[in-house]
C-alpha cells in the first residue's frame, strides 16, 4: 500500500469519483489537501472570497453537471459561513459535499472536543469524520454512495488537521458505480392502465424529473395530457409546446379550476403536497424518495423508482394498452391566453421579461432571485428546457442566486447563465464576481434597482404607518464597480436596452453585470 497524508488520501479518493472542480477558500488546516489538488492532473480548484459562497457554488454545479459538487472549508467560522449554502441544497435536493475540520465549537483547554456529527441534521442527510488517512477512501466511498442513491442532498466529512498532516500507508479504493431502478413493473402496468382509463388526466412535474423530459413529452402527447410544473419543473416540458400549462399557480383560477377538472394526476419528481390542493383525484406519483411516496397515501398510486427509467417503461405499458389520444388543446391556449395576456401583465415587469426571454437563448438558464422581478418570473418567464430555471428553492435564500449562477456556469459553461437579482440581494456576494472574472465565468447579472429592500420598504409603507427604517439604502455605481473587477457593466433604463444588453452580453469574453435602475413596483406575486 502507498503511504500518504490525509490531503494525498482525500484527492486520490475524490478523483476516482469523478470530481474535476472543488470549491473553497484555501486556510490553515487544510494545507495538504490544496497541495494535492495542485498536483492532481484533471481537477482544479476555484477559489471563493467568501465561504458562502463555495456551498453556494457547489450547489448550483451539481443542480445542472451531473455530478455532485465539492467543496472544502476551514473547520468553525469557515464552515459554519457554508450552512447557508448546504440549507439550500438540501431544499433543492442537491448533492453537495463539503469537506471541513473536525471541531466547530470553541476551543477552551481541557474541554472534550465538540461532537458535531449530530449537528448537521437541518443541511445533510449524513456526515462522517476520518480519524486516521487510512480511514479516508472508505469516508469517501460512503460519502459517495450517499450522494448518488435517494434522496440526493448534502453530505459532510470531517477531517481534522492533524489528519491531513499525518502520513501512514492507505489503502485507495476504486469508485462504485451505480444503476438507478425503474419502479415495479407490475405498479407501472397498473399506473398505465388508470391513465389509459382516465377522462381528463393530468401531468405534474417537478425538477426530479427533470432527466425524464424525453419520456413525459411522449406521455402527454399519448395521452393529450397538459403539463403543470414546480417552480424547478418549469422547461422539463417546453413553455411553448401546446400541451404546457406552466408552472400551477392556484390564484389564477382558470389554472386551478383546470387542474381540479382533471381525474388522474401523473406526479413526477415533485415534493408537491397533493393532498393540501387536489380533492378525490387519484395521483400516480413516481419518486426515488419513500418519504414523498407516501405523503398522499389517502389516494395515491405510489411508484418508488427513478424517474427516466419508470416513465420509459410506463410510457411503453401505455401504448401497449390504449392508443394515441388527439392533442386537442383550445382549452390549455385559451387558459395560457390568458394568463400571459397583457390585461394579466404588471408593468413595467411584464415587458423586462419579455425581453429577457427574447435574448435568453431556448436551452439558457433563468436564475431568479428573491426581488420583485424574480418573483414574476416565477409564473411569466418562460422556460424552454430542464433545468432553465432555477431558485433559491423554498428557503428563499436572499444573496443566493449570484454564486450559484456562477456555479451553474461552471457546471454547464456552454449554456448561457442569466441571475435577475435586487440590489439588497446582489451585495450579499458580488465579491464574487471577482472569482467569475479569475476563471472566465461569463455569468450574465441584471440588478434591478430601486436603492432598497424592496419588498420590505412596500410592507413599511403599506401596513406600518409608513414607518420607514433600514430599508433604503444607500449603493455603489453598479456599472463602476462591475468594470473595477474587470467585469463588463452596463446601464439599460428600458426594455430594449436591457434585451439588447442581455443578447450582447450571451457572447461576450467577460462576465457581465447589468444595472436597470427602477422604481416602487405595483406588487402581484
Amino acid at each position: 500500500m502507498p503511504r500518504m497524508n490525509g490531503g494525498e488520501a482525500l484527492v486520490r479518493s475524490l478523483h476516482p469519483n469523478g470530481v474535476e472542480v472543488v470549491f473553497g477558500l484555501p486556510g490553515a488546516g487544510q494545507y495538504e489537501a490544496i497541495d494535492a489538488i495542485y498536483q492532481q492532473e484533471g481537477m482544479r480548484y476555484v477559489t471563493t472570497r467568501n465561504e458562502q459562497a463555495i456551498s453556494y457554488m457547489a450547489d448550483g454545479y451539481a443542480r445542472v453537471s451531473g455530478k455532485p459538487g465539492v467543496g472544502i472549508a476551514v473547520e468553525g467560522p469557515g464552515f459554519f459561513n457554508t450552512t447557508a449554502g448546504l440549507a439550500t441544497a438540501f431544499a433543492q435536493s442537491s448533492p453537495v459535499l463539503l469537506i471541513t475540520g473536525d471541531h466547530h465549537g470553541v476551543s477552551i483547554p481541557g474541554r472534550p472536543r465538540h461532537d458535531s456529527l449530530g449537528d448537521y441534521g437541518a443541511y445533510s442527510k449524513w456526515a462522517g469524520r476520518a480519524d486516521s488517512p487510512a480511514e479516508i477512501p472508505g469516508l469517501v466511498r460512503e460519502a459517495f454512495r450517499q450522494l448518488n442513491t435517494p434522496r440526493k442532498r448534502p453530505v459532510i466529512l470531517e477531517v481534522g488537521p492533524d489528519v491531513f498532516r499525518a502520513e501512514e500507508e492507505v489503502q485507495l479504493l476504486e469508485a462504485e458505480s451505480f444503476s438507478p431502478a425503474a419502479g415495479d413493473t407490475d405498479q407501472l402496468e397498473r399506473a398505465a392502465r388508470l391513465l389509459a382509463e382516465a377522462k381528463h388526466p393530468l401531468i405534474w412535474v417537478g425538477v426530479g424529473a427533470s432527466e425524464g423530459a424525453p419520456a413525459v413529452r411522449k406521455i402527454a402527447e399519448h395521452l393529450g395530457s397538459p403539463v403543470v410544473s414546480s417552480r424547478s419543473g418549469k422547461g422539463i416540458l417546453p413553455a411553448r409546446h401546446p400541451l404546457s400549462l406552466g408552472m400551477f399557480e392556484s390564484r389564477f383560477k382558470p389554472l386551478k379550476d383546470r387542474v381540479d377538472a382533471c381525474d388522474v394526476i401523473l406526479a413526477v419528481g415533485t415534493a408537491t403536497d397533493m393532498s393540501a390542493r387536489l380533492d378525490g383525484q387519484t395521483v400516480i406519483r413516481i419518486d426515488n424518495d419513500p418519504d414523498e411516496i407516501g405523503q398522499d397515501s389517502g389516494h395515491t398510486h405510489g411508484i418508488l423508482g427513478d424517474a427516466p427509467s419508470s416513465l420509459e417503461v410506463l410510457y411503453n405499458s401505455l401504448t401497449d394498452q390504449s392508443s394515441p389520444r388527439p392533442n386537442v388543446t383550445e382549452d390549455i391556449q385559451s387558459i395560457n391566453t390568458h394568463r400571459f395576456g397583457p390585461a394579466e401583465q404588471l408593468q413595467p415587469q411584464g415587458a423586462f421579461m419579455d425581453a429577457m426571454r427574447a435574448a435568453i437563448p431556448d436551452d439558457g438558464i433563468l436564475v431568479g432571485g428573491m426581488n420583485q422581478m424574480g418573483y414574476y418570473s416565477r409564473n411569466y418567464y418562460h422556460a424552454q428546457s430542464p433545468r432553465g430555471y432555477q431558485t433559491s428553492s423554498h428557503h428563499g435564500t436572499l444573496g443566493s442566486v449570484f454564486p450559484v449562477g456562477i456555479g451553474l456556469k461552471i457546471g454547464q459553461p456552454d449554456r448561457a447563465v442569466v441571475v435577475v437579482s435586487g440590489d439588497g440581494g446582489i451585495l450579499y456576494n458580488l465579491q464574487e464576481l471577482a472569482t467569475a472574472v479569475k476563471y472566465g465565468v461569463n455569468v450574465i447579472t441584471v440588478v434591478f434597482n430601486d436603492n432598497a429592500y424592496g419588498n420590505v420598504w412596500r410592507a413599511q409603507v403599506e401596513e406600518f404607518n409608513g414607518h420607514v427604517i433600514g430599508t433604503e439604502l444607500h449603493n455603489p455605481d453598479f456599472v463602476k464597480l462591475a468594470e473595477a473587477y474587470g467585469a463588463r457593466g452596463v446601464l439599460t433604463e428600458d426594455a430594449a436596452q436591457l434585451e439588447a444588453a442581455v443578447s450582447e452580453a450571451v457572447s461576450a469574453d467577460a462576465p457581465t453585470l447589468i444595472e436597470v435602475p427602477v422604481g416602487p413596483w405595483e406588487r402581484r406575486y
